[in-house]
């Protein structure tokens, strides 16, 4: 998957389906799935690190499962999330900390959040070959300043922000923008006025794509965001099976013949015969 493919999608209007991964095995089972992108975003601190959110997670913590999901998926376009402050301070780092996700993480191109005021960094970036995908709306990077994990776009005020922000990013050279948690209405106006991909999360049906955190979707974890659909249980499959394994365990049950490796009477009698 090339980011002029996504182009082609959305002058189709054929919707994209984007997912995140952290690792080799779910990496290849959503490559099996057909998905065309993956996010090894920063939603990792919370999903598999147990952080209390994204701004703890560090550059090589990105490029760590990078490494692993690139393993796992041939097809998919893959993206890495720049963490906070890893493109913020001057433009030399961010060429440094983009360029090591490509070179060291294996990925395909990079995220990064905001709008107007990442645009220069953006317009860089993509000049010296390395594909960015944006993030406007609610930027979990920025919680702290935009006073919590609350919606963006309800007021005529933030939706023109909003807008102006988009058509920077496209204008600096973003190849795509994610919309988090951005009304249904206002993202959809917002995706007709752009000639890139607009990818939502909770901002409804009128994206050219989708994106969800991957163990949102498989119930496996705590939380279960509004905007998300649970699409299978692994909480309860998992916590069963485990509780069947340690109950056949105790009871004797497992390992059984069937598991067991079989030996000749030499190798047997080896030992019985060993002082």
């Amino acid at each position: 998957m090339r980011v002029t493919k996504l182009a082609a999608m959305k002058r189709a209007r054929q919707p994209i389906a984007c997912v995140t991964a952290y690792d080799h095995a779910t990496a290849r089972l959503v490559d099996e799935a057909q998905i065309p992108v993956i996010l090894v975003g920063d939603t990792l601190g919370e999903v598999v690190l147990g952080m209390d959110s994204t701004i703890p997670v560090t550059l090589d913590d990105i490029i760590h499962h990078t490494k692993a999901v690139v393993r796992g998926a041939r097809r998919p376009l893959i993206v890495a999330d720049m963490p906070f402050m890893t493109y913020q301070t001057d433009m030399a780092e961010a060429l440094r900390n983009a360029s090591r996700l490509l070179q060291e993480g294996g990925a395909q191109a990079v995220k990064l959040e905001g709008g107007k005021a990442v645009a220069d960094v953006i317009g860089r970036l993509t000049e010296c070959g390395i594909p960015v995908m944006a993030h406007i709306g609610l930027q979990p990077q920025s919680v702290h300043n935009l006073g919590g994990y609350r919606a963006r776009g309800r007021t005529a005020d933030e939706a023109r922000e909003l807008l102006s922000d988009a058509l920077a990013v496209q204008e600096a050279g973003a190849f795509a923008v994610v919309l988090e948690l951005i009304p249904g209405a206002v993202a959809a106006a917002i995706t007709d006025r752009l000639s890139i991909p607009t990818i939502g999360i909770g901002a409804g049906p009128g994206c050219d794509g989708q994106i969800q955190v991957i163990s949102d979707i498989l119930g496996l974890g705590p939380r279960q965001p509004r905007h998300s659909k649970q699409y299978a249980s692994l909480n309860e499959e998992i916590a069963g099976a485990l509780a069947r394994y340690a109950a056949e365990v105790c009871g004797g049950e497992f390992p059984s013949a069937d598991h067991t490796l079989t030996a000749d009477q030499q190798a047997i009698d080896a030992i019985d015969g060993a002082d």
